[in-house]
């Protein structure tokens, strides 16, 4: 029988036992909501309030998303999760020619201020939690929400919510960037700088492992790769003029889940600990809040099969099983037909009524970290520590974390990974149930949600209506201050917001900047 290994790498044991707890292991753990954190960031964790619900959506036009986010709030959703389309998240509007055949696709077309009005119609900003999966063009849609919430009488000051903003794994993992990395770093500095001053409780990155383990990272890797680019981050604000406890308190991180639920565990637990130490020991932080890492989590959709979508829903319940008993902030249950197309309603509401099983029929939210102590968790927690630590060191070798992109060390690895688990599934070494065993031989029918054609059109008239109807010198005026401060050291988010108000399209501004900072390109060097 051949050994059994985890998801990292290290082997799993058939039996463990005290012997095989790290040394140290009270110091190690610490209480909860005190460092190294390992236990969790707060002390009472879900025994006084669960985790966030937040379900991703987003299709088609702003009217269309925003009426499957009332459903998902009349559902019972805590937060709502905002998926952009590709233009969108490339920064083009949707009459762009690049943009054709993508329009509202795989995520909600915003182009203008009135998308954004149409997309949240009827929603109290100053009672959700907004966060939306944005990264190159990510300050563009924080200035959009908050200027339709200020619309609205919701000041800046009470909203919360996230932007992803984290441009460096786009690099390594999924490459909707726009910018070099130095100037997207420094558009990443000036937006912890601007909300620092004006939307206080926003969090204003997140820092994604998930589309690294998405491309096939292991845990360890999706740990070690994160982390350094969240020490990037640090480095990036520290090097504008900012004080760590200034900015650090509002970091935030994302996370997948697996159905490899005790390797997870220790996942999250191992990420809490490192980041907590590398804040304290490295920069020196000495708010509590800079030590904490604080993280949502989306269940693993490059684990759901088209093959017997149903099965899904199994998946996803043990994968978000996983995020809770590991302490997550707040959690996305993906749908089951996920691997098929866009979520159907029905299929939407049945992730969230995952999440709320979990909540509110199972005790995991009467005690916290129930899994402290265990022989085998803490050990995997420590195996998990130990590879990232090593990982973390081989990406700072090259330098910084930029210098390791430059050489392609993190793809490398996360590739090489990839194809070790292809192999595996094709080999049948790696059991995915309904792929490579216990297939059907006729699959049932199944309808997904389709995207209505004539989006693309519509969002080109509504377009030319507003360039038609605006004040164009006032537009070239604000654009003409953002190309200044771009081309300087000012905050470029200020005379952006400028921009925007007097209705600059998403395109424009991000065009503005691409003619001064350019494009980036793999080849490129920086």
């Amino acid at each position: 029988m051949s050994e059994r290994r985890s998801e990292s790498g290290f082997p799993i044991k058939g039996v463990y036992t005290a012997a095989d707890l790290p040394e140290g292991l009270d110091s190690r753990l610490g209480d909860p909501g005190e460092f190294p954190y390992t236990r969790g960031v707060y002390p009472t964790m879900y025994t006084s309030r669960p985790w966030t619900m937040r379900q991703y959506a987003g299709f088609g036009t702003a009217t269309e998303s925003n009426a499957r986010y009332h459903q998902l709030l009349r559902a019972g959703t805590m937060g709502l999760s905002v998926a952009f389309d590709l233009p969108t998240q490339m920064g083009y509007d949707s009459d762009d020619p690049i943009a054709h055949g993508e329009v509202g696709k795989v995520g909600v077309a915003i182009d203008s201020i009135e998308d954004m009005r149409l997309l949240f119609d009827g929603i109290p900003l100053d009672k959700v939690s907004t966060s939306m999966t944005i990264n190159a063009p990510g300050s563009v849609l924080l200035l959009l929400y908050q200027l339709v919430a200020e619309e609205n009488g919701v000041p800046g000051t009470a909203l919360n919510g996230t932007i992803q903003n984290d441009i460096l794994k786009e690099y390594i993992a999924r490459g909707t960037y726009i910018f070099p990395p130095k100037p997207s770093l420094r558009l990443v500095a000036d937006t912890f700088a601007y909300c620092r001053a004006e939307v206080p409780r926003w969090n204003t990155i997140s820092i994604s492992g998930y589309h690294m383990a998405e491309a096939g990272a292991t845990p360890a890797q999706e740990v070690a790769f994160t982390l350094a680019n969240g020490v990037e981050y640090v480095r990036a604000a520290l090097a504008a003029g900012l004080a760590v406890d200034d900015f650090a308190p509002r970091l935030s991180f994302f996370f997948v889940a697996r159905t490899t639920l005790l390797e997870e565990v220790a996942k999250f637990r191992a990420a809490r600990r490192i980041w907590a130490r590398v804040m304290r020991e490295e920069f020196g932080a000495k708010n509590p809040k800079s030590m904490m890492l604080r993280f949502h989590t989306q269940t693993a959709g490059v684990q759901l099969t088209a093959q017997q979508p149903e099965v899904n829903l199994v998946r996803v319940a043990v994968q978000g099983l996983g995020a809770v008993l590991g302490g997550t902030q707040s959690l996305h249950t993906n749908s089951f037909d996920e691997a098929i197309a866009l979520p159907t309603e029905k299929a939407a509401r049945l992730a969230l009524r995952t999440q709320q099983v979990l909540a509110y029929e199972t005790d995991l939210t009467a005690t916290v970290d129930p899994f402290a102590g265990s022989y085998v968790v803490e050990a995997m927690t420590a195996e998990v520590e130990s590879a990232a630590d090593e990982l973390m060191v081989r990406v700072f070798d090259h330098g910084s974390a930029v210098d390791a992109i430059e050489a392609g060390f993190q793809k490398r690895e996360i590739e090489q990974s990839a194809y070790r688990i292809a192999q595996e599934i094709d080999s049948g070494e790696r059991v995915v149930v309904g792929l490579n065993r216990f297939a059907v031989d006729e699959e049932e029918p199944y309808e997904p949600l389709r995207v209505d054609p004539t989006i693309e059109a519509a969002q080109a008239e509504r377009l030319a209506k507003l360039r038609a109807g605006r004040d164009n010198a006032a537009v070239e005026t604000a654009l003409a201050e953002l190309r200044g401060a771009a081309t300087g050291d000012d905050n470029v988010l200020y005379p952006m917001r400028r921009a925007l108000s007097a209705r600059a399209t998403v395109g424009e501004v991000c065009g503005t900047l691409r003619e001064v900072w350019g494009i980036y390109r793999p080849s490129d060097r920086f």
